[in-house]
């Protein structure tokens, strides 16, 4: 699990309430109207000739933390990130910086938003095919106005942070698919923005391609531990990057929550049918099993997890020592875990912990909260001795 999630401040980063895009003729009057507002997809086109993208989102994200937006194409989540800057126009609602009204901000104010604070990086790499690497990386400290020599040393550095050393003076039409995505990636970063919002960024890679990218990501996560914004239609890739995920349907968030909480309590059929297949035993962790320990077992020698866990984890360590395992914290027993509640999680007898949030309910209502669930990288684990390793 993320060492950088779990020291987060909960301070928002981006905060969004009674969010709203809507698209078409007089789109401002139906987020006032609680009628038309209410009116599904189909039915809102076939009365007014509008198109509502996002319906009355709220949620916060933290500083220092993976947010994931996940849906299907047309569920709005794309939109959503664009509005967070105002690449789109919001209808209607609130969005906050660091506290500061983005929907206030004047052109200068929006322009260093965007070039200082919030960088994006995009499906389509949008490299300038002329320029060599390091001066793509470069393109966005030249339009702050850095200095040649400063902005080539600063670019350099973050190509070599992104695995691109070496490559420096090609040109993107000699570059693969995931080293372009590398580029593009390097030119968010050289400016060192607040925050990072990812569009889809890897959907058009070759799986083995994706998988290295998004490994990348958690790699940069670790250790900068820089907040993110995460879109994606993949539902592994949002299990696997984030630490909170907004699952959207329609325009709305139908859920919020850690994955393991997503994954053990869907909010609904539609979200149970999402993660369906996901195998819980790769995404819920020991928590979710462990029993109190008797006091022979905390005492004992025996196999000892940490409580970030998976459940797959512990079934090895269980399996290999024949027993149960105890769940340490710090040289702190919190609990045992044994075969029958490892399994009962794998079978869904057993839910995630509480926390999961149906997005549905109150208009524009916000995640209340658990603190984030970290990155969904795999606890090592031991078989003897006194503390997981």
């Amino acid at each position: 699990m993320s060492t950088t999630a779990d020291t987060a401040d909960h301070t928002p980063v981006f905060s969004v309430d009674g969010l709203w895009k809507v698209f078409g003729p007089k789109a401002d009057r139906i987020p006032g109207d609680p009628e038309l507002a209410a009116l599904g997809p189909a039915e809102l086109r076939a009365r007014t000739g509008c198109t509502a993208a996002v319906r009355d989102v709220g949620f916060d994200v933290r500083k220092g933390e993976v947010f994931v937006v996940m849906g299907l194409s047309g569920s709005g989540k794309s939109t959503l990130v664009r509005c967070l800057t105002r690449l789109i126009e919001p209808t209607a609602g609130s969005i906050a910086i660091d506290g500061e009204d983005v929907r206030a901000m004047d052109k200068a104010r929006l322009r260093a938003l965007r070039r200082h604070r919030a960088a994006m990086v995009f499906q389509h790499f949008g490299l300038l095919p002329h320029r060599s690497v390091l001066d793509n990386v470069a393109y966005g400290l030249q339009i702050q106005g850095v200095g040649r020599d400063e902005r080539r040393e600063r670019a350099a550095e973050v190509v070599a942070k992104v695995g691109l050393a070496g490559l420096e003076q090609r040109r993107p039409a000699q570059l693969s698919g995931g080293q372009r995505q590398r580029v593009g990636l390097a030119r968010a970063l050289v400016v060192d923005p607040e925050v990072l919002l990812f569009d889809e960024p890897f959907s058009a890679l070759d799986p083995l391609i994706r998988r290295d990218m998004q490994e990348e990501v958690v790699r940069l996560h670790r250790e900068e531990g820089r907040t993110m914004v995460f879109i994606t239609h993949d539902l592994g890739e949002a299990l696997k990057l984030g630490d909170r995920i907004a699952l959207m349907r329609d325009g709305r968030v139908v859920q919020l929550g850690t994955p393991e909480e997503i994954v053990g309590s869907p909010a609904d059929d539609y979200v149970r049918a999402f993660v369906r297949d996901v195998p819980r035993e790769q995404v819920m962790t020991v928590r979710t099993a462990m029993r109190p320990a008797a006091s022979a077992e905390e005492a004992g020698s025996g196999p000892a997890v940490r409580p970030d866990a998976t459940v797959s984890e512990a079934i090895e360590a269980v399996a290999r020592a024949g027993g149960p395992a105890r769940v340490l914290d710090g040289g702190r027993c919190l609990g045992v875990v044994d075969s029958e509640a490892l399994l009962d999680v794998v079978a869904g007898v057993t839910g995630a912990p509480a926390g999961g949030r149906a997005a549905g309910g109150a208009p524009g209502s916000k995640d209340p909260g658990a603190a984030p669930a970290g990155l969904r990288a795999p606890a090592a684990l031991a078989t003897t001795g006194e503390e997981p390793v």
